[in-house]
C-alpha cells in the first residue's frame, strides 16, 4: 500500500504537503514532531488504513511543505495550518494522533473544534514536558548538519540519535528526509531556521510568556475534552515522564487511558512499531 500525494494551501497559502493513504471512513489524521514528517507513520498508518480514511501532513517548514519566509513555526500557526488542510479536504468528524511536537497541536486543534473530535492519541507529550528531553533534542540540532555527502553519511547520524529505531526503518527515513542537490551533495528537507532555532537553546523572555500561555491552553484543553482519549508514553521517554502522563489520564482528561510502550523512547512509533500499532489499533478499533 503507497500513499497519494496532496498539495493543500494552509495558513496565508502556505502550501502542505499531504500523505492519504486511504479515502474511506472517519478520517484518522497522524500529525508528526519536530525535524520528522508524514514518513514517521509509514509503518503504522496501512495498520488502519482500511478502517479509517488516514491523512499525514507534512507540518510547514518540513519534509515537502512550503517554508514560512518569516519562519513562523509556532503553534498557532501550525494548528492554523491543520484547519486549513481539513477544511479544504471537508473534514467534519475526526481522530487525531499527534506526536510530540505534532501532539501540542493536535491538543490545540481539539480545544477549538471539540465537536470534531471522535477521538485524540497523544503521543508521548504534555503540556509540560521533561527538561532533559528537550536539552538532547538541542544537543541533537547542534551535531546535525544541513547537507551531508551522501545518504549513508546521514544514517549513521540518524543511529546515533535514534539509538533504538531498528536500521532498516533509519535507512528508509535518510532516503526520504533529504533531497539531492545540484552539486551531488544531500541536503535536508527541515527549513534550516527551524534547526537554528532548536540547536541555540536561547529563549527570549516573549517566547517564555507565549509557552507559558501554550501550557495553560493545552492543560485547558485537556480538562474539557469530551472523546475518548489516549496517551501512548515510551517506557524510557525523555519527554513524558510518568507523574505526568498518570496526571494527564487519572486528574485531567475526563475519558483517557494510558499505554505504556517497551522498548521505546521518545519516539514510540519508531522504536517499538509493532507495539504502538497494537495499542493504536485497541484504541481506535476497538
Amino acid at each position: 500500500m503507497q500513499p497519494t500525494q496532496r498539495r493543500i494551501s494552509g495558513l496565508d497559502g502556505l502550501e502542505i504537503n499531504v500523505l492519504e493513504w486511504s479515502t474511506e471512513g472517519t478520517p484518522l489524521v497522524f500529525v508528526h514532531g519536530f525535524a520528522n514528517d508524514a514518513h514517521v507513520w509509514d509503518d503504522v498508518a496501512p495498520a488502519v488504513a482500511t478502517h479509517y480514511r488516514v491523512l499525514c501532513p507534512d507540518m510547514r517548514g518540513h519534509g515537502d511543505s512550503g517554508r514560512d519566509p518569516e519562519a513562523a513555526y509556532d503553534p498557532d500557526s501550525m494548528t492554523g495550518d491543520l484547519e486549513c488542510v481539513l477544511d479544504a479536504l471537508g473534514v467534519e468528524r475526526l481522530v487525531l494522533v499527534g506526536h510530540s511536537m505534532g501532539g501540542g497541536v493536535s491538543i490545540r486543534y481539539a480545544g477549538r473544534h471539540p465537536e470534531k473530535m471522535a477521538g485524540l492519541v497523544i503521543v508521548d507529550t504534555a503540556p509540560e514536558t521533561d527538561r532533559r528531553g528537550a536539552l538532547r533534542i538541542g544537543l541533537d540540532m547542534q551535531q546535525s548538519s544541513h547537507s551531508y555527502d551522501s545518504i549513508a553519511d546521514y544514517e549513521r547520524l540518524l543511529a546515533r540519535q535514534y539509538p533504538v529505531t531498528p536500521a532498516g526503518t533509519l535507512s528508509r527515513l535518510a532516503r526520504v528526509w533529504l533531497r539531492q542537490r545540484e552539486d551531488g551533495r544531500f541536503e535536508l528537507k527541515l527549513d534550516p531556521n527551524l534547526m537554528k532555532r532548536h540547536a541555540s537553546g536561547s529563549v527570549s523572555q516573549a517566547d517564555e510568556r507565549a509557552r507559558d500561555e501554550a501550557k495553560k491552553l493545552q492543560w485547558l484543553a485537556l480538562e474539557q475534552l469530551s472523546c475518548p482519549a489516549l496517551v501512548i508514553r515510551g517506557a524510557a521517554s525523555d519527554i513524558l515522564d510518568p507523574e505526568t502522563a498518570d496526571k494527564m489520564v487519572d486528574e485531567v482528561i475526563p475519558n483517557a487511558k494510558l499505554a505504556v510502550i517497551p522498548r521505546a523512547g521518545h519516539s514510540v512509533m519508531l522504536d517499538n512499531p509493532e507495539e504502538f500499532k497494537r495499542a493504536l489499533c485497541d484504541f481506535v478499533l476497538g
